[in-house]
């Protein structure tokens, strides 16, 4: 997915999200997504790349991290319980065409998709409200969005 499309599709998703409201506290180019005054997603530029940052259960940011090129440790946040999902453009290589120094295991690897950025944003907000008193919750985070159906 393009960098710009993760962004883009990021923001939209957490707009719709019950009590978020779109901060700058680190300068006009650094969004931060909060909900009732929490940051639970950072847009921003990681050298020229649109980027997020989301917080993760940390054995899932560990899988995801393994799995996907575009995830990685959050950037200048705690690396345990947040990732940094980045886009990459697409760029295809014809068959026969990879040089035998390719890295097959990157080659391998799976790709951002838009059903799982829904659920890297659903996530992070949702672990962020679950921290709250249940007082000041939003949401149910153990069924907002269709979490707990599975």
């Amino acid at each position: 997915m393009e960098p710009d499309t993760v962004l883009l599709l990021a923001d939209e998703q957490a707009m719709q999200y019950p009590s978020v409201e779109i901060d700058h506290p680190f300068g006009p180019d650094n969004a931060v997504y909060k909900v009732r005054g929490k940051m639970f997603m950072m847009a921003f530029e990681l050298r020229g790349t649109p980027s997020l940052n989301l917080k993760i259960d940390p054995l899932d940011g560990e899988v995801l991290r393994d799995a996907y090129a575009e995830i990685s440790p959050g950037y200048h946040m705690n690396k345990k319980h947040w990732v940094t999902v980045t886009g990459a453009a697409i760029h295809t290589v014809p068959d026969g065409e990879h040089g035998a120094d390719d890295d097959v295991s990157h080659r391998d690897r799976d790709r951002l998709d838009p059903d799982l950025l829904h659920d890297l944003v659903l996530e992070s907000y949702c672990l962020v409200v679950a921290k709250m008193p249940k007082k000041d919750r939003p949401v149910d985070p153990d069924t907002f969005g269709g979490r707990g159906d599975g």
